[in-house]
């Protein structure tokens, strides 16, 4: 076959420059051509995730009616025909033989007891400042780019709590820190010895887990000990001239009482689900046993019985003269039945890891609990962000169980004023489970929204 020469050009010779080379040759490459118009924008998008196969057109044809047949009915109850005004239940009633839409006038003239419970109106402004301080917590942990993080981690797990306690209960919230000094005292003697001797056998796995000197660190941790015990004490001197009037937890309720109770159990079941999943994988006969006794009772039984068990047994395991209330045995409670669940989440995750990475952390020498903290731990709380997720949602939708057991949460403040002779009306018991059900949906959507948003950031080194 001849090869296509300019004129004047030999074969096996090179092309010559010139004019008139560059009426053969493009020295500018072409500009890429836009994509299709039928797989970019709306119908991109539509021709992509709705209706991509048979099967997929078929069912978002069938998706479509369905929510054609629903959403409206949903629409015309809860805003086109509802009642927004109204002081009675009259304004609620069927007129004309038509029976109108949600009776939002109850929710707004109820709210404040669907947040506040039985708290005295006087004393709300403590709960306020509740909300305010841990949406404040709450944005301090979750916003990556907040300055001192760190310092956001110990206002949030340590002085929050603190806080809170002392705004709602009117207590002096360091008053246990004067329990380590009472101790040592007439009968409490031997109490307080058995007490130093686990605050040394803490510190000496706290140093020997950092790899550091026991000694300094018992030393350090004892100052700091009779430093806080010192600081309870004079604390307890004082507060009474602070002037915060006591509120009995039986007076708590509402949304107030289900934030308190879902936010204690979601803290405090994670940290102790992992000690828990350590444990059930430790090489320790007796640690292993424990942990899974621990985990396997607490699961095969519903969760309204660990809250009777929290309620009516508590009691018998604690010394005489010390009083648990009944908000305090329910914290108990849920807390230790979600630990139960998250650690066989995070034992989900731990066993998801490959072999290697246990033996690199251990080729580089490092230790147990370093290995733990710093190499596995990451990595397995990453895999399973979707059900620790899950988790946290459904241990806040359980606080709804509180109901059973005299807790006045906010479906209890529901339950309570619907039954009100003041709105009885058709209409007033769907508004007011409607109202839960956005209630509860908002706290839970935000929870899975930012933990889609976290597993995305996390997996993007992960995507090829």
């Amino acid at each position: 076959m001849e090869e296509n020469l300019a004129p004047g050009a030999v074969a096996g010779q090179t092309a010559p420059t010139g004019a008139l080379a560059h009426a053969y040759v493009q020295n500018e490459p072409m500009p890429p051509l836009p994509p299709p118009a039928s797989m970019v924008g709306i119908v991109g998008w539509l021709r992509q995730n709705l209706f991509s196969s048979i099967g997929n057109t078929v069912l978002t044809i069938v998706a479509f009616l369905l929510a054609l047949w629903i959403i409206p009915g949903f629409i015309r109850f809860l805003l086109t025909d509802a009642i927004w005004t109204g002081a009675d239940r009259d304004a609620c009633l069927a007129k004309d033989g038509i029976l109108p839409g949600a009776c939002w006038a109850f929710v707004k003239d109820r709210i404040g007891f669907f947040i506040y419970g039985f708290y005295p109106v006087e004393e709300r402004w403590r709960v306020d400042l509740f909300f305010v301080l841990g949406a404040i917590g709450v944005t301090w942990m979750l916003w990556l780019k907040a300055p001192r993080r760190d310092i956001g981690m110990i206002y949030f797990l340590i002085a929050l709590p603190l806080i809170v306690y002392a705004l709602l209960s009117g207590k002096n919230p360091l008053a246990f820190l004067t329990y380590p000094y009472d101790l040592f005292k007439g009968e409490g003697l031997v109490l307080g010895i058995l007490f130093a001797i686990l605050f040394f056998l803490t510190g000496f796995l706290v140093a020997r887990a950092k790899n550091k000197d026991v000694g300094p660190s018992i030393i350090a941790g004892s100052a700091s000990l009779l430093l806080l015990t010192w600081g309870g004490k004079a604390i307890a001197g004082i507060w009474p001239l602070i002037g915060l009037s006591y509120v009995d937890t039986a007076k708590w309720g509402g949304l107030m009482v289900t934030l308190v109770v879902a936010g204690v159990g979601i803290v405090a079941s994670l940290p102790l689900g992992i000690l828990l999943a350590l444990g059930r994988r430790s090489k320790l006969p007796v640690v292993k046993f424990f942990s899974v006794l621990f985990i396997e009772f607490v699961r095969g039984v519903p969760l309204i019985t660990v809250l009777f068990m929290a309620n009516t047994m508590l009691p018998l395991f604690l010394p005489e003269g010390v009083e648990f209330d009944k908000l305090l045995r329910a914290l108990v409670g849920i807390g230790l039945f979600a630990s139960a669940y998250m650690a066989e989440v995070v034992r989900a995750g731990l066993q998801a890891l490959p072999k290697g990475q246990y033996e690199g952390a251990m080729a580089m020498g490092l230790g147990y609990w370093q290995m733990m903290r710093l190499i596995v731990l990451p990595q397995a709380l990453k895999v399973t962000i979707p059900n620790i997720v899950n988790t946290y949602i459904g241990l806040f939708k359980d606080t709804s169980l509180l109901l059973i057991v005299g807790i006045f949460d906010f479906l209890k403040a529901i339950e309570t004023a619907r039954i009100d002779p003041q709105w009885a009306a058709p209409t007033v018991s769907p508004t007011g489970y409607a109202f839960a059900a956005i209630v509860y949906w908002f706290f839970c959507y935000g929870m899975a929204s930012y933990a889609r948003a976290t597993e995305r950031r996390l997996s993007a080194a992960d995507k090829r």
